[in-house]
Parts: C-alpha cells; structure tokens; sequence
C-alpha cells in the first residue's frame, strides 16, 4: 500500500496534513522529525515525505532539524511553512525575521504553473501563518511563486523533487489547497488509492481484540459520535466484555440522558448509567479557571470508572479520543499546549487501569465514516460534536444550578431553530455561552440587569480549523428573540464571528 510520511515538527496543522491525504484515498503517516534517512528508506511503501510546519525558527536554539540524507533518498519531499525554511537553512539558503508577519489571508502570485503549483492558475488566497522568511535560495533551487512580503513563498528543485511553500495548502482557508497537495501525492509522488473507511474499521477491530484479549473493559460513553463508534468498534472485537458507562453530570445537553438510554439498549450494549449530578455540581463550586474545571470533571470521571471497573473486573479504560483532541493538548515534543482535553488532561498521571484509545490516530470526519460502516444510527452519525466536560467548558466562570439551566435552554433554542433550516447541515457546532456579566436591558417596558449570551455557529471539515457560519440574519434574529423570550436570565444576545484560528472552537 503506497505510503506519504509526514514528519512532525510540532505545527498545530501538522495532523491536517495526513487527514487531507487520506481523504484523498492514499495511507499517510505522521512520525516524528528526528525519523533517520536510513529507516524510511527501508519502509519501500513510502512514495513521499513531507515536513509539516512548526512553532520555532530554524536559528532558535532546540530547533527542530531533519536527516539531510532524506533529501538524497530519490523519494519526493515537500516542505510547509517550517518545513520550507528548514530545507532551504539547512541546503546553504538563507533565513531571516521578515519586517512584519503574515497572518491569514494573503495572495500569492504564481510564476510558473507547474508541478507542485499545476492547476492553479496565476493567484491564489493562501493562509499564511509565520514571521520568519525564505531571502536566498540554495543552488538549483528556483522561486515558483510569491506574496508581499515573501518574494519566495514556494520553490522548486526539479531535479531532487524537492518543493517548499511557505503557507499551509493543508488548511481550509487556502484556495485549491487541496489541489496542491494532490498535485504532490498523485502526480509528484504517482500514489495510488487504497485507503478506505473498510478497511480501517478492519484493521481496528484486528487490533483491539489483539491489545484486549481476554480482558473486560469499560469505556465512557458520552452520546457524541467519537465515543459512540469506540463503544461500537470495541463491543463488535469483545462483546459483552464491555461495559459501557454514561455518567449523567448535570452538565449533559436536553434529553441527553433519555436519548442515550434509548439508543444504546437498542445496540444491545452492557449499558450502565450513572446519576451524579450533585456531585458534579458541588466539586465545581467557585471554580473560574477553565483548566481546573477539565481537571475536576476528569478526575470524577476517572473516579466513577475505578469503582464500576473494580466491581465488573474491568482491567482497561476505553476512551473515545481523537486526534484533534491529542493535538490540541500538546501531543508532541516540539507542540504548543491550547487546553487540556478531557479524554488527554483529566486523566491521573498513575492510572491505575491500562488505558486503550482506539481512535487515536483519527480525525473527526473518518469516524464519522466507521460510524457508518459500523452501522451506527443517523441521529449518532451526524450529531454535532459536544465536549467531554459538557456545558462545564460553555459557561465562563463560575458554575451554578442556574447558569447551567441557561446555556441548556439557550442551547436548545438554537439547534431547534437551525434544524428547520437548509443551513443546519453545513453546520458542525452550534451552541450558546453564557458569560459571567450582567448589562442593562429593557424588558416589559422596564429596566432590566441580566445575563448576556454568545451564540456561537461554526462550519468545519476536521475541527482542527473552522469558519463562522455565515447565517442569515434572519435566522439570527429569530434565535435572539427567543432566547430572550423563553430564557428569563437573559435579555442580550450577541454573535459570535471569529474563525479558528486565532479562536477555539469552544470558549474555554
């Protein structure tokens, strides 16, 4: 099976690379930037390697570096961002700070249509995301295309196959992004497909009964798609070896607890539910921080895991962690820490049960596709993503009984309004925040002191980036109305209109 390797040098997109490229149908691999010329050569299904992008300079001390030798292997390398001023540093180019950054947008200016660049006419908008600039090219080494500020923001050595672009093709922002990359896999690398949902599942199914064994299980099942297909992979490799544990927290959305119920006795799954609200609620009294409140909810978590695990003889601990999860949490050495994610952050550091994460290496769009193949029902399929520590990370600040009945009312509102709409299907999240201020209003024709709500709607096609949905403001209107008809805290509701980046997804 042909094989594209990406090395990582720590890039928050850096996994977007690999999620692009088997989408296209072709396996790819992240490994890490240290990878010796000699080991890849030995793997013979590698038809192409790719540096991703990364947080440092090339002159910064600690800097990430690569195996010169992989730029004599006869294999194709493509460089981003990082990874384009790392090969030119490192083959006698020249690096320097630029006199500003380009951050987003920018046009690039295409001089000569080929190769890495064919398709694409004579300009692009690309997303640019650096300060740090290619001045002087090593020898052979010819400038393709330009910004601004980057007079050479994509080069080409022809005759090693080595190309190097200085913005991120992998991101949605980029114009015929995608494009280029195939232009690299299929045309530059001549892949073939073979990389499919199937056999993934396959695959997973093969390995889990192989890690587990014997062994009984638990898994945290939380109603959102990642943890519903865990919950689905692992029972379909053991059986009735799983339990299968909801823990209602107070924090859950409308209906959640009853949906889940409904759902999961259909699959015949060992389901087990725990109801602990009030615990919940009071180990998060007069917490703020976003941080602790991850790390309380995770530890109560683990804790309700160890007694039922203990009980049904369990010795592992499923969770429904993906990538994007691991990555925004500071996966690898040289990666840049965003949040602690539940299913990552929460967990002690001495587990005391042996911890599995079948999809680990998954990004959101291919667990959809397994949730299909494993036949899955539509309503788990398609469901918006909703976070581990549920509401808990939807309020800013302090959670009480009250302000959690808020955001789940807000919340409700909005997915009822966006369902009867053509847009809800383009839709990846929609929710409301709550903030831990009070403004002025009018209501009732008299003065009014209450909360203000965030309604935040966001399209995505792997999480890890994601644009504002651009709602009619009809549609918003309507939302507002009712939020501030049925919802008697609030009296003000606002938009919210940042992409990812520079914001998350959520607000804490």
């Amino acid at each position: 099976m042909d094989k594209i390797v990406i090395l990582d040098f720590g890039g928050q997109y850096c996994h977007l690379i690999s999620r692009r490229i088997r989408d296209f149908g072709v396996r790819a691999e992240v490994v890490p930037s240290n990878t010796s010329a000699k080991l890849l050569l030995a793997d013979k299904s590698i038809k192409g390697i790719i540096l991703s992008g990364g947080a440092r300079s090339v002159y910064e001390k600690g800097a990430p570096k690569f195996d010169k030798d992989i730029l004599n292997l006869s294999i194709p390398v493509f460089g981003i961002c990082y990874g384009h001023q790392l090969i030119a540093h490192l083959m006698g180019g020249k690096v320097v700070s630029g006199k500003s950054g380009e951050y987003g947008l920018m046009k690039l200016n295409i001089k000569n249509e080929e190769e890495i660049l064919a398709r694409l006419g004579k300009s692009k908008n690309v997303w640019m995301n650096h300060r740090d600039i290619v001045v002087q090219l090593p020898k052979l080494f010819v400038s393709v295309a330009s910004t601004e500020h980057s007079k050479i923001a994509v080069f080409a050595n022809k005759k090693q196959k080595v190309f190097g672009v200085q913005f991120h093709p992998e991101v949605s922002h980029t114009e015929k992004g995608d494009q280029i990359l195939k232009n690299f896999v299929f045309d530059i690398c001549k892949c073939k497909k073979s990389w499919t949902s199937t056999l993934v599942a396959q695959n997973l199914t093969k390995e889990t009964r192989g890690v587990i064994g014997k062994e009984k299980a638990i898994i945290g099942l939380s109603g959102g798609v990642d943890s519903s297909v865990a919950a689905a992979l692992v029972g379909k490799a053991i059986g009735k070896k799983l339990v299968a544990v909801y823990v209602d927290t107070g924090l859950m959305r409308d209906g959640e607890t009853k949906f889940i119920e409904e759902t999961f006795r259909k699959k015949n799954l060992n389901l087990k539910i725990v109801r602990a609200e009030k615990q919940f609620l009071r180990a998060l009294k007069g917490v703020s921080s976003p941080e602790q409140k991850r790390k309380i909810i995770g530890k109560l978590f683990v804790d309700i895991f160890y007694k039922i695990a203990k009980k049904e003889q369990a010795i592992f601990l499923i969770q429904g962690t993906i990538y994007s999860d691991r990555i925004e949490s500071g996966l690898t050495k040289h990666s840049s820490k965003i949040k602690s994610h539940h299913n990552v952050g929460g967990l002690p550091k001495n587990l005391k049960m042996k911890l599995y994460e079948p999809l680990k290496d998954l990004y959101k769009d291919e667990v959809r596709k397994i949730a299909r193949e494993l036949g899955l029902p539509k309503e788990i399929t398609i469901r918006q993503v909703f976070p581990g520590p549920g509401l808990a990370v939807r309020i800013i600040g302090e959670i009480t009984p009250e302000r959690v009945k808020i955001v789940r009312q807000a919340g409700k509102i909005i997915e009822e309004e966006l369902r009867e709409t053509k847009f809800w299907k383009n839709i990846w999240m929609s929710f409301a925040v709550l903030l831990p201020i009070k403004s002025v209003g009018i209501q009732g024709d008299e003065r009014s002191y209450k909360y203000p709500v965030v309604v935040r709607i966001v399209e995505s096609r792997d999480a890890m980036t994601a644009n504002f949905s651009k709602i009619p403001f009809s549609i918003l209107e309507k939302i507002s109305t009712r939020i501030t008809n049925e919802v008697r805290e609030v009296n003000r509701v606002v938009y919210d209109i940042t992409n990812k980046p520079p914001a998350t997804m959520e607000w804490e």
